[in-house]
């Protein structure tokens, strides 16, 4: 009973989780009538909303926008992380807990309270509405957490591996990218994925610092969107366009799921 019980819990959040996303592939194939009806199952089913979304050459661009913001910001805070963890965890600096504490004030900084000012001088040096205006702000919410996790994983790699790659005539860096980056390689994942996820969805500065379709990401594209069917409420486009930007973040989490447990459970168990 109590085996059963568990498996009866465990069913129920799975599908309390899962059914905000089913009700919104529901709702992406439903038209017309349909929209207002409250079917688990659509009455037509039809694939006509996603058509509509992939002719319309605003959404399009966006999704390569939001790929050049997020694939940029996400190799920018791996290459500068990685090096920024590694010598946390292995230099004797001073106030190392200090600095690791700043950067994590950083992370946890409100972006409300810099859309603003970000708003001003991006006008007046002329990145408003680019891909550098877009990226710069997503860099420094991103990088902190890229520190902060490789430090920790680089820190759990003995020292040895790399004294003895030392003594066998490699130097720091290439001790670095054979041995530590290779090791690290969980860790090098979830911290990657994680900065990816956060710059895909990215919602207030791609809003604050784009005015034209041209530089606007999936998120804020989303939020302006009208639809293609004239004197119709956009849900069904809305919904259709919400799971095609959804699609590729599980994907990632599919692909690199070994990789991500692996990362999350390192150091859980020690000796």
């Amino acid at each position: 009973m109590r085996r059963s019980l568990i498996w009866i819990a465990v069913a129920a959040t799975v599908l309390f989780c899962l059914f905000p996303f089913y009700w919104l592939i529901n709702t992406s194939l439903k038209t017309g009538a349909d929209l207002s009806s409250a079917n688990l199952l659509p009455p037509s089913p039809t694939l006509d909303n996603y058509t509509s979304i992939f002719e319309d050459s605003a959404f399009t661009k966006a999704l390569r926008n939001s790929a050049v913001v997020a694939g940029t910001v996400t190799i920018l805070s791996l290459l500068i992380g990685s090096f920024a963890g590694y010598a946390l965890a292995r230099l004797h600096l001073p106030f190392k807990f200090l600095i690791l504490a700043v950067l994590l004030s950083i992370s946890t900084f409100p972006p409300i309270a810099i859309a603003a000012p970000l708003f001003e001088i991006w006008t007046d040096i002329g990145l408003y509405n680019t891909y550098l205006g877009l990226i710069l702000p997503s860099l420094a919410f991103g990088l902190p957490l890229t520190v902060y996790i490789l430090a920790s994983f680089f820190r759990d790699i003995p020292r040895e591996l790399e004294e003895a790659a030392l003594i066998d005539g490699a130097t720091r860096f290439q001790a670095f990218r054979k041995i530590v980056i290779p090791l690290g390689a969980p860790g090098v994942v979830t911290a990657g994925l994680l900065v990816f996820i956060f710059a895909w969805n990215e919602f207030l500065f791609a809003i604050t610092l784009t005015s034209t379709p041209d530089r606007r990401t999936v998120p804020a594209a989303i939020a302006f969107f009208t639809g293609s069917q004239q004197f119709e409420v956009p849900i069904g486009t809305i919904s259709a366009a919400a799971v095609v930007v959804t699609v590729p973040l599980i994907a990632l989490v599919l692909i690199f799921q070994r990789r991500i447990v692996a990362g999350l459970t390192a150091g859980a168990v020690k000796g």
